[in-house]
């Protein structure tokens, strides 16, 4: 190519890239409408099976039993685990709270909070995210998941693709909402969903697309992947799942986790998490129906959720809200002082809240 014309390529390219980072991304209404397409599948008979009868102890009901979310491309039908602990006895449709465990955890780590709940006249509900607890085929804490997005993130192009990271769950997230709402003792109104860490921003991703989900508590998980990546504080999101952007840098011919590394991963493996699927853009979400609350949680150190992009977000939830008229169904807790953590007064704040506006 001649000198003249590599130089204009160059440019175009130059200028595409910029319009393309400058970009806006869709009104949040069409971000859930290319979210929900994004992640659809065809679905399968949900097949609810029992483990076991519930076991009753100090007036909870505990109940393990499990649901068909999917026909993968391989054939084999997607089974996901439920724990759900309810008031012994309780007679009637009870509100639901789904509660979700962070990175390397299990649903039998966030049981206190079901039981909590529980005793409050809420049924508490856990799921093991993908790649995680009785999903992880044997894998401890998060060794399971790193390798799934590490494939996901080499999977050719073309090829039928998992998707995860966040997605995937978020996926059988919906698809427990079905289950739940046909459920005898569910008040299908009063579905609730929170989550810590990983689980917090499969909360906000899952709920803020599902209006059935009419009280949402993102725990320290809302952030803005996008000014986290542009303002050069990707590490601690990275670290999270480190192997696998250790193993995108090597594909890439990079010397180190980078900036580009995150981009091409992010943008491979969780599509859209940088503009249309970014939490600034959906939380507003929330805010749309009349019956629906917030409840928000984040440390001011924390690494994983750097806290000027939490406060980007946490401010579209704000003029959400506001706009609407429903301040008083929002709720924003920022932590001075604290990193990444949940604290105690965080819970109860967040158990009252959520207690509240499903009942």
């Amino acid at each position: 190519m001649p000198r003249v014309s590599l130089f204009v390529a160059l440019v175009v390219c130059l200028t595409l890239s910029q319009s393309l980072a400058r970009a806006e991304p869709l009104p949040p209404e069409k971000a859930k409408a290319a979210l929900l397409k994004l992640l659809d599948r065809p679905k399968v008979p949900a097949d609810v099976k029992d483990d076991h009868e519930p076991i009753e102890k100090n007036k909870l009901a505990y109940h393990n039993w499990s649901f068909a979310s999917e026909k993968k491309p391989d054939g084999t039908v997607e089974r996901v685990p439920v724990l759900t602990v309810s008031p012994a006895g309780a007679k009637g449709k009870l509100p639901v709270m789904i509660v979700l465990h962070g990175t390397g955890g299990n649903k039998e780590g966030v049981r206190s909070w079901l039981e909590d709940f529980a005793r409050q006249g809420v049924i508490g509900v856990a799921i093991d995210a993908r790649y995680h607890g009785s999903r992880a085929n044997a894998g401890k804490g998060s060794s399971a998941y790193v390798a799934a997005v590490t494939r996901a993130w080499q999977t050719p192009a073309g090829r039928p693709m998992e998707h995860p990271f966040y997605y995937d769950t978020v996926w059988d997230l919906w698809r427990l909402v079905d289950v739940l709402e046909k459920d005898a003792r569910v008040d299908p109104k009063h579905i609730g969903m929170m989550g810590i860490s990983m689980g917090g921003i499969q909360t906000w991703l899952a709920s803020s697309a599902d209006d059935r989900v009419s009280v949402a508590a993102p725990l320290i998980g809302v952030q803005s992947f996008r000014w986290s990546l542009e303002n050069d504080k990707w590490q601690g999101r990275a670290n999270t799942i480190k192997a696998a952007h250790e193993a995108a840098a090597k594909d890439l011919g990079e010397p180190a986790v980078n900036k580009k590394v995150c981009r091409e991963l992010w943008t491979k493996v969780i599509p859209g998490i940088l503009d249309d699927f970014d939490c600034p853009n959906l939380l507003p979400l929330f805010a749309a129906n009349p019956s629906r609350a917030l409840f928000i949680a984040n440390g001011d150190l924390d690494p994983n959720c750097p806290i000027e992009g939490t406060r980007i977000a946490i401010k579209a939830a704000e003029d959400a809200f506001a706009k609407a008229g429903a301040k008083d169904r929002l709720v924003v807790r920022v932590n001075a002082g604290v990193a990444h953590k949940v604290t105690d007064e965080d819970r109860r704040e967040c158990i009252a809240f959520c207690v509240k506006w499903l009942k």
